[in-house]
C-alpha cells in the first residue's frame, strides 16, 4: 500500500531515514489491529518466528537533491507491504485515525492511501530489483568450519550469500504456509555497499550493511507474490530489501 504525504521539512536526518518505519508500522497496527500487532511484535509468525512486513522510507520525487542530504519537502509517499491481508487492513484502519505520521522528528501529513494489487506472476518467474539494501547474515565460519565472528554480514557475490538468500526465500514461504519450491536463479545486478541506521524489536538496532540487488527468482505464483509484498533478505521489518520494481 502507498500512503501519499506532504511535509515542510527540507530533509530527513540520515539516522532517521530507515529507523522510524518499524515503529510507524507497529503504531498503525496498534490503532487498527492491536492484537495482531502485539502478536507479531512478541513472536512473529509461523515456524521460524518471522515478521512478514516491510516498508520503504519516505520518497519525495520533487525535492531538490543536495549532496550528502536525504532530500525531503513537498509531496511524497511512504510504501508499506505485507503478504498478510490482515496486516494491510490493520494499517489502513490505523491510517484512517492518524492524519499525521511522526517519522522520527519529521511530521508527514497524510493526504491519501492507495491499496495496490499484487503483480501477476502466473509465469512462475520474476525479476526483482530492490531500492533499499538487502542485508544477509551468514554462518560466520571459515573454510575449516570454525566460527570466526558473530556479525557475519555478507554482500552479494561473497561466499555463502546465494545459499543463505535461497534459504531465506524458502523460510518465508514456509512461514506463510505456501509452497516453498522457490529458487534464486541468478543475481543480475548489484549496487554499491550501503549502511543504514535501523531499529530492532528491542530499540535501536545499529547500522546494517548491504547492497541493492536485482535477482531472477522462480517458483509458484502465489509464493512470488508474497515475496514481492514482503521483501528480500533479512531485516525487512526494518525497511531493508524493499522491492521497488519487478518484471
Amino acid at each position: 500500500m502507498r500512503t501519499l504525504v506532504h511535509t515542510s521539512a527540507p530533509a530527513l536526518p540520515w539516522a532517521e531515514v530507515q529507523a522510524p518505519g518499524r515503529a510507524v508500522c507497529y503504531a498503525l497496527l496498534e490503532r487498527g489491529a492491536a492484537e495482531l500487532g502485539a502478536r507479531l511484535h512478541r513472536a512473529g509468525v509461523g515456524p521460524h518466528g518471522m515478521v512478514p512486513f516491510g516498508y520503504r522510507a519516505p520518497v519525495f520525487p520533487g525535492a531538490r537533491r543536495r549532496r550528502g542530504v536525504y532530500a525531503a519537502g513537498g509531496r511524497g509517499y511512504v510504501d508499506l507491504g505485507s503478504p498478510l491481508p490482515e496486516v494491510i487492513e490493520g494499517w489502513a484502519r490505523g491510517l484512517a485515525q492518524m492524519p499525521v505520521i511522526a517519522w522520527g522528528a519529521t511530521a508527514l501529513i497524510v493526504d491519501h492511501v492507495e491499496v495496490r494489487e499484487a503483480p501477476d506472476f502466473r509465469s512462475g518467474r520474476a525479476l526483482f530489483r530492490t531500492v533499499t539494501p538487502v542485508v544477509m547474515k551468514t554462518s560466520g565460519r571459515d573454510d575449516a568450519g570454525r566460527r570466526t565472528t558473530r556479525q557475519a554480514w555478507c554482500l552479494p557475490g561473497e561466499p555463502e550469500w546465494d545459499v543463505f538468500m535461497q534459504a531465506n526465500l524458502r523460510r518465508k514461504a514456509e512461514t506463510l504456509g505456501l509452497d516453498p519450491d522457490v529458487s534464486l536463479d541468478a543475481v543480475t545486478w548489484v549496487g554499491p555497499k550501503r549502511s543504514f541506521q535501523v531499529a530492532s524489536a528491542n530499540g535501536p538496532g545499529g547500522k546494517k550493511p548491504g547492497a541493492c540487488v536485482e535477482v531472477e527468482v522462480s517458483g509458484p505464483p502465489e509464493t512470488l507474490a508474497a515475496l514481492h509484498a514482503w521483501g528480500l533478505g533479512q531485516a525487512n521489518a526494518a525497511g531493508m530489501g524493499w522491492i521497488g520494481s519487478q518484471r
